[in-house]
């Protein structure tokens, strides 16, 4: 009678175990789902802000080029989400993202997505392979974006959509690849977050191509000097700019890859931080230096600290954050003031703020990030900068040259003076 109580109450402890343990396997698939759904959700919410990053790079850049050509950039920036999204469709994702060759210099996994069983991705398992694909193309045209206001009110508009497929085609995801797609520079210890470097440093080689091939706008170096050639709206300007720190905290936080909450608030207090900064640094410098309160000069500083932190705003301290972007707002005014003295002109200051301050961001990477040893180096650091800025500005001016010379990059004298909006749309932004 006893041994048939102990089998009856091991039984009944058997059952509870199981039925624990089946409780609690529950309550884990529950768990690891509601986190799945947050990570996933926050990199479409994180999408949804880069693309509003495209509404604030068209204000400013309207704001920034005269109104005779505003419908032009307007117009140029529409063209580039649209053809950005379908370019990295097409061929630009598997070009970035092959899943194959690690260490490489090149790979490519075929044309159009090719999403895994399940629709997960290939490398994580906080995300679908959809929610991957759309955070990564709102990126892909932010690069050709830079480029459209740096050659702003000279060149033609079939051309430079040419150039801005090609780029988002082949330089921006084959860069790319060599650190986000785990090719040569991940291995070699190369560490760009977000892209100071492989996004705003490679649209900046790029922008710098075209604007030498290009020539300056007509007017603009003069044989008594350089002649300004204001903006015709601050206010858009200035709307541009705040759009464009709104949608930064999904450029930022978005590259976290996860809701991470702690890392999520670095991102975002870093972010803003630098940028605050990059507003007084560039404040600062541009009084000294021209005593005068110049509004666009403090935008451009707003946007120079957003680049100089993007490399590293999930890797440094609040303090370094601010330090970063102070320099990068000191060297704005620093920047904008040489590329005009050695008569390359930049109607919205693109080369400053994304080409050299983003070339400090990602060195400063080096010399504040929070890294183990063989990660962010400085002799790394300096060695992804060359590459990445040799491979897109010799393909940059290759491709502009190679349109120079077939269908021609710049507008004549007389379309110019008359202004893009009508020679080329035949309609004024402003009755």
């Amino acid at each position: 009678m006893d041994k048939i109580e102990i089998t009856k109450s091991d039984d009944l402890l058997l059952a509870k175990v199981t039925e624990a343990l089946e409780v609690a396997e529950k309550a884990q698939a529950s768990a690891e789902l509601s986190a799945f759904a947050t990570n996933n959700l926050w990199i479409l919410i994180a999408a949804a802000m880069v693309f509003v990053m495209h509404l604030g790079f068209s204000t400013l850049e309207a704001g920034f080029v005269r109104k005779k050509n505003v419908v032009n950039i307007l117009f140029k920036n529409t063209m580039i989400i649209a053809i950005g999204l379908l370019t990295y469709w097409f061929v630009g994702f598997n070009l970035m993202y092959p899943g194959s060759n690690p260490g490489g210099l090149f790979a490519f996994g075929g044309f159009m997505l090719n999403p895994p069983e399940g629709g997960m991705t290939a490398t994580y398992a906080d995300y679908t392979y959809w929610a991957d694909f759309i955070f990564q193309a709102m990126f892909a045209a932010t690069g050709a974006t830079i480029v459209s206001g740096a050659v702003a009110g000279r060149i033609k508009l079939n051309s430079f959509l040419i150039f801005a497929t090609l780029f988002v085609a082949l330089i921006y995801p084959i860069t790319g690849y060599w650190k986000w797609g785990q090719g040569w520079l991940d291995a070699l210890g190369f560490y760009d977050f977000a892209g100071s470097t492989l996004v705003h440093s490679v649209g900046g080689w790029a922008a710098l191509a075209g604007i030498i091939l290009l020539g300056p706008r007509k007017g603009k170096f003069t044989s008594k000097g350089i002649k300004p050639i204001p903006g015709h709206s601050m206010p858009l300007a200035t709307l541009g700019v705040f759009l464009l720190w709104f949608g930064w905290f999904g450029f930022n936080g978005g590259s976290v890859l996860s809701a991470d909450p702690e890392l999520v608030s670095l991102v975002f207090t870093n972010t803003s931080l630098a940028a605050a900064a990059g507003t007084v640094g560039a404040f600062v410098t541009s009084y000294a230096m021209f005593k005068s309160h110049d509004l666009s000069m403090v935008l451009n500083g707003i946007l120079g600290g957003l680049v100089g932190i993007t490399a590293s705003a999930d890797a440094v301290s609040v303090n370094s954050a601010i330090i970063i972007g102070l320099v990068a707002g000191i060297i704005l005014p620093l920047s904008v003031t040489f590329f005009d003295r050695i008569k390359l002109d930049d109607p919205v200051g693109a080369t400053s703020v994304h080409l050299v301050c983003g070339i400090w961001g990602t060195i400063a990477v080096a010399l504040f990030g929070n890294f183990e040893e063989g990660i962010g180096e400085l002799s790394d650091q300096l060695i992804g900068i060359a590459a990445c800025g040799a491979f897109a500005f010799t393909l940059s001016f290759l491709l502009f040259y190679l349109l120079k010379i077939t269908v021609g990059i710049r507008v004549s004298a007389a379309e110019e003076e008359k202004g893009l909006d009508i020679e080329e749309h035949n309609i004024s932004a402003y009755s």
